[in-house]
């Protein structure tokens, strides 16, 4: 089973489209896990017209109709893997405490939010992963996205770093 995980679109603030590897990539996924601040309708109406199987929840920037059409966590199982998505998990400094803590029936937390991507394990063996963001590179060097393929209840990940535009 393939995936793309992705967060924090910010459509049309951050850039006018998505970029066309991400659109590519939505057509060959099984599942499309998007972890909030989507900005605007159109773009969850692309990803649920697009999407095979989509899973998305709101963030913190998205305003009253996405509110309505989303909810804040959501729950997938996934060839045996349980995920989770949500937009906000707090600071890093303690993020893998907080988060076992908070999901303990989870194997795979997705969140969003600071556009950092992230690919940690907790002690309890609980794996959070941050795409980071297709749209808006923040203080990284590239805008970014992921991939997975889950087989036999085994998560492999892949980061992909997005062309900087012209």
């Amino acid at each position: 089973m393939r995936l793309l995980l992705t967060s924090d679109t910010h459509l049309p603030r951050r850039a006018r489209r998505l970029p066309a590897p991400l659109l590519a990539e939505m057509e060959e996924a099984d599942v499309v896990l998007h972890a909030g601040d989507w900005v605007d309708e159109a773009t969850l109406d692309l990803f649920e017209a697009r999407a095979r199987r989509f899973v998305g929840v709101f963030g913190n920037n998205d305003g009253p109709e996405l509110r309505s059409r989303l909810t804040e966590f959501a729950r997938v199982e996934c060839e045996g893997l349980r995920f989770g998505v949500v937009h906000e998990t707090g600071a890093s400094q303690g993020r893998e405490k907080r988060c076992a803590d908070r999901y303990p029936d989870l194997d795979v937390l997705v969140f969003g939010h600071s556009h950092i991507p992230w690919d940690t394990t907790a002690a309890g063996g609980l794996r959070l992963l941050n795409p980071g963001s297709p749209t808006d590179r923040r203080r990284q060097p590239y805008c970014t996205y992921m991939t997975a393929e889950v087989a036999d209840a085994r998560l492999d990940v892949r980061l992909h770093r997005l062309p900087r535009p012209a």
